[in-house]
């Protein structure tokens, strides 16, 4: 199964992935149905998750039901419990929407949702991350998980994402980072889609992070904490919910 499930992440489109996927979910939710995991995002359960992965496939980590992976659970939880983003009327700015979020934030009535991305078909305004079409100090919350990795000029991303963020208001900047790595590597002389994945982990990745990511962040003017579900869930929680114990939720600021 994860030889099938790297060969589909490696070649098909991600556009066509996410057309794909609101087709395949419904019976992937149904086939692997147990009681050993639990998705903290729709509240089933599940005999396994599923295997994913573009270069090294881990095991037992993408949801059935919603398609989430640790990252998406772990933000799920964060947000749940620490904002008001179910309770307040706020605006919302989500790039790259993801299909476990995407339909749950678009029913709620309380925010005013907009979606965007350069190809997403989930988007509803179609934009460079560079060069945002918004005004200034627009959003109360923005979501940004998992974007930062393939943009060329992270750093020019993140001074349009602290534009269009309003004074106190929260960004949260999901990366893949290394928690070993004390500095971020890139080197813009790596195109080959092949090199790429065997040194930044995906294909269409153009650096990997390290943990000065967080002092990036604080470069272009945000207030930077980082959130640790390990203080709120004990060892068999963090397992059943599949997370990775350890990883960091990004919190920026704009003060």
């Amino acid at each position: 199964m994860s030889k099938v499930f790297k060969s589909i992440l490696n070649t098909i489109p991600r556009p066509w992935l996410i057309s794909m996927s609101l087709w395949v979910r419904p019976l992937l939710d149904i086939y692997w149905r147990g009681h050993r995991y639990t998705d903290p995002i729709n509240g089933k359960s599940y005999r396994r998750f599923l295997p994913y992965g573009y270069e090294d496939m881990r095991s037992n980590v993408l949801s059935p039901g919603t398609l989430s992976l640790e990252r998406h659970r772990l933000c799920w939880l964060y947000l749940k419990e620490h904002t008001e983003l179910f309770s307040k009327n706020i605006k919302v700015l989500h790039f790259a929407p993801e299909q476990a979020f995407y339909p749950r934030f678009r029913r709620l009535k309380n925010i005013e949702y907009t979606t965007t991305d350069l190809n997403s078909p989930l988007a509803d305004v179609h934009a460079d991350i560079c060069a945002l079409p918004f005004d200034n100090n627009q959003y109360d919350m923005i979501i940004c998980n998992h974007v930062l990795e393939h943009i060329p000029d992270d750093l020019r991303a993140m001074r349009e994402i602290y534009r269009v963020l309003k004074p106190g208001g929260l960004a949260i900047l999901q990366v893949p980072y290394q928690g070993n790595r004390e500095k971020t590597f890139q080197d813009e002389s790596i195109t080959d889609p092949k090199q790429r994945a065997e040194i930044f982990g995906q294909y269409d990745h153009v650096r990997v992070y390290g943990m000065d990511y967080f002092e990036r962040l604080r470069r272009v003017g945000f207030r930077v904490e980082a959130f640790d579900i390990a203080n709120e869930l004990d060892l068999a929680q963090i397992q059943r919910y599949g997370l990775a114990l350890g990883e960091l939720i990004p919190l920026a600021f704009k003060d």
